[in-house]
């Protein structure tokens, strides 16, 4: 019999591969991982892809593909514990995070520390393939992911700073293939930002009422019932930028018809957004996926047939 995934009082699934094939022990580290929740896996590393595919002549480099989908993996796990060993305070008084596995108890926060630097260890390993370019650019990304969590108490903009911290794989891409940088990555870089901005400030509606009680800050409290016309800009932007981009890295046209139907996805996302349903607003988060494909297959067709 199929077992049917849940959701146990917080964002934590149950009863999926988590629980079906992993020891008792891991599990709490796959779940402050979020190896049960890819989507923010896939947000990271599809800029990094976007980046690769543009800087290559032809079909990107498999090779490359994978290290950035493992480092992905890696790092967006690495994110995820560090944040949750800074907002341990914060996510006990949360009922959508009271239950992660730092402020349930399931692991101390000093273990936590000690499975950040495995982490780290795992994504240096991985960085280290790259050419001396590429590496000094990814190493520089740390820069940027451990203030992110401390955002969010000074500011209404965090999913601005996040924008930077998770689209730094549209400069690693272009430097793991070409050890340098020039403007397609760099708009290329900015226009994530704006998708960023788009996708979390939808996210961040969830804990709106909790962000509020305990004194956290978030585009979502920012922009309230002025959120809608909001978004669209930020996704119009990331759309033009990343059209911009394309355009100098000279995609051919199969790049722009794809680019469109993303264009379409984004507004399907702000029409039919409900801000005041939690449910609603992680089905439209996650459904950037398929945005991300979209630009993915535009990229590549438009590049290939280039």
């Amino acid at each position: 019999m199929k077992v049917m995934e849940q959701t146990l009082a917080g964002d934590i699934p149950i009863g999926n591969w988590v629980d079906r094939h992993l020891p008792t022990r891991l599990r709490p580290y796959a779940r402050l991982m979020r190896l049960d929740r890819p989507i923010g896996t896939w947000l990271l590393l599809l800029p990094g892809w976007w980046s690769l595919a543009m800087a290559s002549e032809g079909w990107p480099d498999w090779k490359l593909m994978l290290f950035f989908g493992v480092g992905a993996m890696i790092m967006r796990g690495a994110g995820c514990t560090f944040n949750d060993w800074a907002d341990r305070d914060f996510d006990s008084k949360v009922e959508r995070t009271k239950v992660r596995p730092i402020p349930s108890g399931a692991i101390s926060p000093n273990l936590a520390l000690l499975f950040l630097a495995f982490e780290l260890t795992v994504g240096l390993a991985i960085l280290l393939q790259f050419n001396s370019f590429a590496i000094l650019v990814g190493a520089a990304s740390l820069l940027l992911v451990f203030p992110y969590p401390y955002m969010k108490r000074i500011t209404y903009w965090p999913q601005a700073w996040l924008g930077l911290t998770f689209n730094w794989g549209a400069l690693l891409g272009w430097a793991a293939v070409t050890g340098a940088l020039s403007w397609p990555p760099m708009i290329l870089y900015v226009a994530g930002l704006f998708w960023t901005l788009g996708y979390d400030t939808i996210y961040a509606h969830q804990d709106k009422e909790d962000d509020a009680l305990i004194g956290v800050k978030s585009t979502a409290l920012r922009l309230g019932g002025h959120t809608r016309p909001w978004l669209l800009v930020f996704f119009a932007l990331a759309v033009l930028l990343i059209g911009l981009s394309g355009w100098l890295a000279g995609l051919a046209w199969p790049f722009f018809l794809f680019l469109g139907a993303a264009w379409l996805q984004s507004l399907w996302q702000v029409s039919d957004l409900e801000i005041d349903d939690s449910a609603d607003c992680l089905q439209k988060f996650k459904s950037n996926r398929l945005f991300g494909w979209l630009v993915l297959a535009g990229i590549i067709a438009g590049r290939v047939m280039a």
